[in-house]
């Protein structure tokens, strides 16, 4: 389509504009390949340059034909001799001359006009994102990033577990976690997230038939993570399961008079070579995380919601902060039906 447009384009507005988009966009690629040292856009870079190289031959060899075209119009007129009165007398009448075509616009008007029009447009993308400030940045701060919309997941089937009417999505959880407030929970205010997820998973070993909506909030000190799991196992049974694991500093506890426990479980730590030989080392234990399981009823019917908050470098919040997370998402959880 856009090659389609260049054509109908005159030669004097077309050349001009691929000379001048050659040279910008490949130069700008040289430049992010020698700053980034990556060599890739220094390849793609060195086409544009070719290309505008291509047509600068072309424009001079154009201007090369109009003036040797112009000089043998000039020379051609100074060889006519005027004839004499006889010989005119003698000629026949000849038909009237045609009328002179419109007079072409000079080729450096449009050459003029094309590097305006050129100027103009790349200016204003150059300027536009430094003159007029994004959506949430007015103030001077960096927009914290959104939980992606049900479009983004568009294509992808939602799991019949979550046709039940007291099931929440994973976009509802993200939405419920992902607020202002969150970084002042954790206890570093002046962070904004960086990434906001919300997935429709289900439990393991159960065949899809039980739900476990998760989402995923991370910062540059921290990330939190908030899952449902839609099973029958008590707090009380949850404790008992725990004990045959690697959970550790088990501490059973309430959160809006719903049964609560607080834990702390390894993360998992995958190393990946991508050497020559492509294989990764065994999985290890990583930092420790902070867990705090919440039933999703007072009579602990069966099910829970989870809030885990990790760090790379193992640094963990004070236990109060996933406390205030659970008591600021638990109301977007609708409670088990008897």
């Amino acid at each position: 389509m856009l090659g389609f447009f260049l054509r109908l384009l005159p030669f004097w507005v077309r050349e001009p504009l691929l000379i001048v988009i050659g040279s910008v966009f490949g130069l700008r690629l040289v430049h992010i390949a020698v700053n980034e040292k990556e060599w890739a856009p220094a390849g793609i870079g060195a086409v544009f340059l070719l290309f505008a190289a291509v047509s600068v031959h072309r424009v001079v060899r154009a201007f090369r034909a109009r003036r040797g075209a112009s000089a043998g119009a000039a020379a051609a007129g100074l060889a006519v001799q005027p004839q004499p009165l006889a010989a005119r007398d003698a000629a026949p009448s000849l038909p009237p001359a045609a009328p002179a075509p419109p007079k072409e616009i000079h080729a450096g008007v449009q050459v003029f006009a094309a590097f305006a029009v050129f100027g103009v447009l790349a200016a204003l993308a150059w300027l536009g994102p430094r003159l007029l400030p994004s959506e949430g940045e007015e103030d001077g701060t960096p927009r914290a990033a959104s939980c992606p919309s049900g479009e983004d997941a568009k294509g992808e089937k939602t799991p019949d577990a979550y046709e039940k009417a007291d099931v929440v999505t994973g976009a509802d959880l993200c939405e419920a976690l992902n607020t202002p407030e969150l970084a002042g929970l954790l206890g570093t205010p002046a962070e904004t997230a960086a990434s906001a997820s919300g997935d429709n998973g289900t439990a393991a070993l159960t065949g899809g038939k039980v739900a476990q909506p998760e989402a995923k909030v991370q910062f540059d000190t921290y990330t939190v993570n908030v899952s449902v799991t839609y099973n029958k196992l008590s707090m009380d049974q949850y404790v008992k399961l725990m004990k045959f694991g690697n959970e550790t500093d088990i501490e059973k506890s309430t959160v809006l008079d719903r049964p609560a426990v607080l834990f702390s479980q390894p993360t998992m730590a995958i190393e990946i070579d991508l050497g020559s030989g492509g294989t990764g080392g065994p999985v290890t234990d990583g930092p420790l995380a902070r867990n705090l399981a919440v039933a999703l009823d007072e009579k602990d019917r069966g099910g829970y919601c989870e809030v885990t908050v990790w760090s790379d470098d193992g640094t963990l919040p004070d236990d109060n902060a996933l406390f205030d997370i659970a008591e600021s998402v638990l109301p977007a959880i609708p409670e088990r039906a008897g």
